[in-house]
């Protein structure tokens, strides 16, 4: 079965938004795991206006499942990831200012960059992943770093699957299979949701975790979030 890795960035939105601490990052995480979440994402950014500096450390000692850190592998956020240790860290080639994540690595362009970059991390004992958009061509490129996984980039699996899902996971599926070919672990993430998470997971092969923060964080206001992280478990059960 594939993993769900919950991200809380939008639980930090909300509390920020106001100050304080509710809702509680820490609490949200615990909670997650307690309700079946395999792993929290967070994907703290150098403004801090969601995940701060302050929650990777509070988080680390509770998250029990599997702790997945993304990011602009900047110095600071490489020397903050090797210092907290989460089994997972996940570089996204994010500018400082973007609203959110917006496309993968030119895993081409920047071979020598990540393959420096993810040596540190291996040596250092953490799982590396790579967020990639959906091109076979720059899996090699991605395996050659040194790389433990691909995370694809599935904001154009979400934007086209209401007019026409199987165009739509194409150019997952083919990028899936050839990032088996090269040894490459393979995540996903963005965009996914209730509607076109099962789909997409019965049709990616080797599809070991999904990480989702923004539609499920939206669906718990109207369903509550023990039920969310439930109805998001059953899409990921093959055939369910």
């Amino acid at each position: 079965m594939t993993k769900l890795s919950v991200n809380i960035n939008k639980i930090a939105t909300l509390r920020n938004a106001r100050g304080g601490e509710t809702p509680s990052v820490t609490e949200a995480a615990v909670k997650i795991q307690e309700f079946g979440g395999q792993g929290i994402t967070i994907h703290p950014r150098p403004d801090e206006r969601h995940i701060t500096r302050k929650d990777v450390y509070d988080l680390k000692p509770l998250v029990t499942t599997e702790f997945n850190i993304e990011g602009n592998p900047h110095r600071p956020f490489i020397d903050m990831v090797l210092e907290v240790k989460p089994e997972q860290v996940t570089l996204v080639p994010d500018a400082d200012d973007a609203i959110t994540s917006n496309a993968g690595w030119d895993t081409v362009k920047h071979l020598s960059f990540l393959t420096e970059i993810i040596a540190e991390f291996k040596n250092a004992g953490i799982r590396t992943s790579i967020f990639l958009d959906p091109n076979p061509e720059l899996v090699e490129y991605a395996a050659k770093t040194g790389a433990d996984r691909i995370e694809l980039y599935t904001e154009a699996y979400a934007k086209n699957y209401p007019l026409n899902k199987e165009l739509a996971i194409k150019p997952y599926y083919e990028t899936a299979i050839v990032a088996a070919d090269y040894g490459l672990g393979l995540n996903a993430g963005h965009d996914l949701s209730l509607d076109n998470l099962k789909y997409f997971a019965d049709h990616i092969p080797n599809l070991l975790e999904v990480s989702i923060g923004h539609a499920l964080v939206s669906e718990a206001l109207y369903m509550g979030l023990e039920n969310t992280v439930q109805a998001y478990l059953k899409r990921l059960t093959k055939w369910a």
